[in-house]
């Protein structure tokens, strides 16, 4: 699971996201967070590829569709393997939430249905949850990126909006 959504990102497809994210951000809502924003850019782009909105696999190698599957990984006294682990999963579970509330919020019915795993979870509390505990792990390389996960943990319900707008932004470049 790759540690940095600005690896290996078709740069295009970046910078119309960027573009996309400040405007809603800054000329919108009067928002100028630099670094949530470049961080939201970066989680439109890498779920732009299909593959990477399910990359959290459990043991096996199977791709996890389910937050209650993903919390199991990040769990150190059950599946996680490291506190590394921890934190990249929470992260994940974050970066999927926001991006299914935000983006595609008329999906969460089905993905909430009374047969699945999620049918209980609040997909806006758990991911400021899981932000918030990748958060903690706030020492050498995740230090600067830690201070932007608590940021999106506390901001979560502005950055939905947010991504709301953006949303609406690409509906209407489709439309015209």
């Amino acid at each position: 699971m790759s540690t940095d959504h600005h690896s290996e990102l078709d740069p295009t497809l970046r910078r119309m996201f960027g573009a996309l994210v400040e405007r809603a951000f800054i000329q919108t809502m009067g928002v100028y967070e630099p670094g949530v924003t470049d961080y939201l850019a970066g989680v439109l782009t890498d779920f732009a590829h299909f593959q990477n909105v399910y990359r959290v696999r459990d043991l096996q190698g199977k791709p996890l569709q389910e937050v209650a599957d993903m919390l199991m990984q990040a769990d150190i006294r059950l599946e996680a393997q490291s506190f590394n682990r921890e934190r990249e999963v929470h992260k994940h579970i974050g970066d999927f939430t926001l991006f299914w509330a935000g983006v595609y919020p008329e999906s969460l019915r089905g993905m909430q249905s009374r047969w699945r795993k999620d049918h209980l979870l609040d997909y806006v509390q758990q991911g400021k949850n899981s932000y918030a505990i990748a958060a903690k792990h706030d020492y050498g390389e995740y230090r600067t990126q830690a201070q932007v996960l608590k940021k999106l943990s506390d901001e979560f319900e502005l950055c939905l909006y947010g991504l709301s707008l953006v949303r609406g932004d690409i509906d209407g470049m489709a439309r015209a």
